[in-house]
């Protein structure tokens, strides 16, 4: 037994929660199962693993090279406050559960049970209607660790077996209903893209896209944002890098001037002597830099796992998509929706932050980069795609608002905002607090109507169109034709 687990250990930490080689390692079997020549299988193993991995350099970037600005103004304010942030979250749950004497390493079971249970839903598509493999690993391992905690505080009275397989069937379901929810909508975005969104924000991107649509997508005056086009001097916000480097320099500039000049130099970012002004464009810059190259990653490893894993799809998984990483949507649609999107859900984040200091909350939240970007940067490609403009600067600064308060409801109550941090992206500061709720105190009737409900959702998806249900992942084409007919 404990050589089983010292594998799986090894699969967990080397090649699961490190999404490059993880899909890496799916397009490689992709390939052999479609029996491609052993060099060509090799290739799209490296340009998968490649494109990840610039992928990564982008999205690393961009949150090493702002995450401090953001962090700074609770260490310049001497704010007693929490972080809402994936990375400060999961090691939160660390430093519970090594309070109350439990091993992280039940985690990393939970992450293999449920990522089992996932695949069985989906192998059973027929029945279940579950189309989505969530392929995210270092997602899944930030998810299992909060999720973990969560549950444990609903059924503290459990013992480890019992409770196991609880948290396995929700994290489980929660994955394979999630990541389904977007199979439509990303077609849709990416024209038959063949890949959705194993994410944080999953529930999210469903919720705000219906939204989007009703709201905004039937009126005429709904443009897109790739639709318009400004006249005179404002032409140059048209170019998508020009307007992301003003929008930032405008945005973080105001932020760094507020922590102020000496803050930087204390801190050993700004050496003495060097140009505050240059430090700001630069840093402003490389934003637009950052984001660029993670389109350049997505571009790359994209067609390269779509085209492989009807290989997977075909031999053990008819009718599935893979659920990857939400910034591999920005290389679709409006690339300036990414932009619009992390400003305005940053602007709800702020104005909620403001709102806990003058209430004089017991949990004061610091915005984090990971959420403020990620979530609300995918939430407006999508509701760009449905609703315009103008769903694409609402959608986000509501999903800030949500993500600060939620997450200081949440984190308060289970006692992680003690600890530092709060995962904070969409689905956890709005659709796991309810969760949470609903189990603590309506105990196994609880737990029973939440898997009831997650069970009844592809269902319900289901019903509303069962003959381009399964048509809409194998065969894109196909489907287009269909519901144009209709």
């Amino acid at each position: 037994m404990s050589v089983l687990y010292g594998i799986w250990v090894w699969f967990a930490s080397n090649i699961l929660t490190k999404p490059a080689y993880f899909i890496g390692l799916i397009v490689l079997i992709g390939y052999i199962l479609q029996k491609k020549t052993w060099y060509d299988s090799l290739a799209g193993f490296i340009k998968a693993t490649v494109g990840f991995l610039i992928l990564s350099v982008g999205s690393g970037g961009l949150v090493s090279n702002f995450r401090p600005i953001l962090v700074g103004l609770k260490d310049r304010f001497n704010l007693d406050a929490m972080v809402i942030d994936p990375y400060f979250g999961q090691n939160a749950v660390q430093s519970a559960m090594e309070g109350i004497g439990r091993s992280f390493s039940q985690v990393m079971f939970l992450l293999l049970i449920a990522f089992i249970f996932n695949l069985v839903l989906v192998k059973f598509n027929k029945i279940t209607k579950l189309r989505a493999v969530f392929t995210t690993g270092h997602v899944q391992m930030q998810q299992a660790a909060t999720a973990f905690w969560l549950i444990l505080f609903c059924f503290p009275q459990l013992g480890d077996t019992p409770m196991l397989i609880i948290m396995s069937l929700i994290l489980g379901l929660y994955w394979a209903v999630g990541s389904n929810l977007t199979v439509e909508i990303s077609q849709d975005l990416t024209d038959g893209g063949g890949f959705c969104v194993a994410h944080q924000q999953m529930f999210g991107i469903a919720f705000f896209s219906y939204l989007s649509k009703k709201i905004f997508g039937n009126k005429k005056n709904s443009k897109r944002i790739e639709d318009i086009q400004l006249p005179g001097f404002m032409s140059i916000f048209n170019e998508n890098m020009v307007s992301t480097a003003i929008l930032m320099m405008i945005f973080f500039g105001a932020i760094m001037a507020v922590l102020g000049k000496d803050y930087f130099i204390e801190t050993k970012v700004l050496k003495e002597g060097a140009s505050f002004f240059m430090y700001v464009v630069d840093t402003s810059l490389k934003f637009a830099v950052y984001l660029a190259i993670l389109q350049l990653g997505v571009r790359t490893f994209v067609t390269e796992l779509t085209n492989s894993f009807q290989g997977i799809s075909n031999t053990f998984l008819p009718g599935a998509v893979p659920g990857i990483d939400c910034a591999a949507t920005y290389g679709f649609g409006s690339p300036n929706a990414v932009t619009i999107g992390f400003l305005f859900g940053a602007l709800g984040q702020f104005i909620a932050i403001i709102t806990l200091l003058l209430l004089k909350s017991p949990t004061i939240v610091i915005a984090g980069f990971v959420p403020v970007f990620f979530d609300n940067a995918t939430i407006a490609v999508y509701a760009n795609n449905k609703g315009g403009v103008k769903a694409a600067m609402l959608f986000p600064f509501i999903s800030g608002l949500c993500q600060v308060f939620g997450s200081a409801l949440i984190a308060g109550a289970v006692g992680l905002a003690a600890n530092g941090g709060y995962l904070g992206m969409w689905d956890w500061a709005v659709v796991w607090p309810i969760f949470t709720v609903i189990m603590k105190y309506a105990g196994f009737i609880g737990l029973a109507i939440i898997l009831v409900v997650l069970i009844l959702i592809p269902q319900l998806q289901y019903r509303k169109h069962p003959d381009t249900y399964f048509l809409c992942v194998e065969d894109y084409e196909a489907y287009k034709e269909k519901v144009k007919k209709e």
